[in-house]
């Protein structure tokens, strides 16, 4: 099976879901998205096949969300999409990608 983690290694929740993939007998392909972003189409494509809101992707605990004011609902997706691909930290972590099913958020 292939397994694809957008990874934080300072994320505790991103680093349990690495060790309970490697755990499983797989070894994922690791990108380490703060220092490798998706590209916009990319990211795009993760948020559709999630089905999930693009506001539902945004961290914000230790990230600039609040300073950048991203709580106020005068932005659209393509805007906070934008966000995202500034300032890689604002991508809630982990995403994890199989060929199995859609990806998904780590709930770890």
């Amino acid at each position: 099976m292939t397994v694809t983690i957008y990874h934080n290694p300072d994320c505790g929740t991103s680093r349990n879901t690495l060790a309970m993939i490697r755990q499983s007998g797989i070894e994922p392909t690791v990108i380490e998205y703060l220092k490798d972003p998706p590209t916009r189409a990319r990211l795009i494509e993760l948020i559709a096949a999630m089905q999930i809101p693009v506001r539902a992707l945004l961290r914000e605990k230790g990230t600039p969300h609040a300073e950048l004011g991203l709580a106020d609902l005068k932005w659209t997706d393509n805007q906070l999409i934008d966000f995202m691909l500034a300032h890689p930290i604002l991508i809630n972590r982990p995403i994890v990608v199989t060929l199995k099913g859609r990806p998904a958020l780590s709930a770890v």
